[in-house]
């Protein structure tokens, strides 16, 4: 059981997301259309799982590497698959100087670990092993099928208040009927707007709790929280230096990276899809029992 609860908050987060969803089927036409959302957001969240390694892969211009190619990544892996009692992910490599590392795949056995270039670089061994760990503990997770499940319906959601905007806007007849069953055009204007906001919320929320669980759980495996809490020393200052640019393609996958890959802006946290660096490293520092080095 995670110490800061956060399977019991992810669970809640997914009500969440998924009332709204469904509160926007029963507005629209009355409930007619409540089980034709609930099954675009099922649809929707099978294709993005489904095909969860190859876009993010795609969007990193990520390539395969052998053991000879990555001796120690391919080392530090197997160990810890082994140690896990699970298969052994593909590795891949992106070539961008942004330090930055992901897990993908619909299972553990169709699964891949990818890092760029620039952590490769940046980080020494130990570090790598922490950051690895902390991958694999999503596919284990199934951290994957989460984020998979939250950005497919958030992305309904944000369709349907789109259709919701246009709607209220300039036709007046939403949800077809008499004029005394047709929805107020200026509540429907309201949802449009506030449901699509909720839902974002709510998935970047989800991606955060899912990162602590990855911080604890991987540092469980390697049994070294602060190489992992050097690690992300490293990478919130590599990332200032080196950010990736917000592509759409790369936008998409920037949840399942273990830093933020864009340049830090003046935002509030609560449009955050990682945990604030020094929160992370605290906890990981209380995991070890105090803020030293080894």
């Amino acid at each position: 059981m995670h110490n800061h609860f956060n399977g019991l908050k992810t669970a809640a987060l997914f009500g969440g997301i998924w009332a709204l969803l469904l509160g926007l089927g029963a507005i629209i036409g009355g409930g007619r259309f409540i089980w034709l959302f609930a099954l675009i957001g099922v649809a929707t969240t099978f294709y993005g799982y489904w095909n969860s390694d190859k876009l993010a892969i795609r969007a990193m211009h990520a390539y395969p590497v052998s053991e000879a190619q990555a001796p120690a990544m391919y080392r530090i892996v197997g160990e810890l698959s082994t140690r896990a009692g699970k298969p052994m992910p593909r590795l891949y490599i992106s070539p961008t100087q942004a330090p930055n590392a992901f897990a993908t795949g619909r299972n553990p056995r169709n699964a891949a670990v990818c890092c760029t270039e620039g952590i490769l670089s940046l980080l020494d061994e130990r570090e790598l092993r922490g950051v690895l760990g902390h991958e694999l503990m999503h596919v284990y997770n199934r951290d994957i099928l989460t984020a998979s499940v939250a950005a497919a319906v958030a992305g309904v959601i944000t369709s349907v208040g789109q259709m919701l905007m246009f709607t209220s806007l300039f036709s007046g007849t939403a949800g077809g009927g008499s004029d005394d069953n047709r929805p107020n055009p200026l509540a429907l204007l309201a949802m449009s707007l506030l449901a699509p906001f909720a839902a974002m919320m709510i998935q970047m929320a989800i991606s955060r709790t899912r990162e602590y669980d990855a911080d604890e759980d991987g540092s469980k495996l390697t049994g070294d929280p602060l190489a992992l809490a050097s690690a992300l020393r490293k990478l919130e200052s590599g990332v200032a230096r080196a950010p990736l640019q917000p592509q759409q393609a790369i936008v998409n996958a920037s949840h399942m990276m273990i830093a933020n890959p864009f340049r830090a802006k003046d935002v509030s946290r609560f449009f955050a899809t990682h945990p604030p660096m020094s929160q992370r490293i605290a906890r990981l520092e209380n995991l070890a029992g105090g803020p030293r080095r080894s």
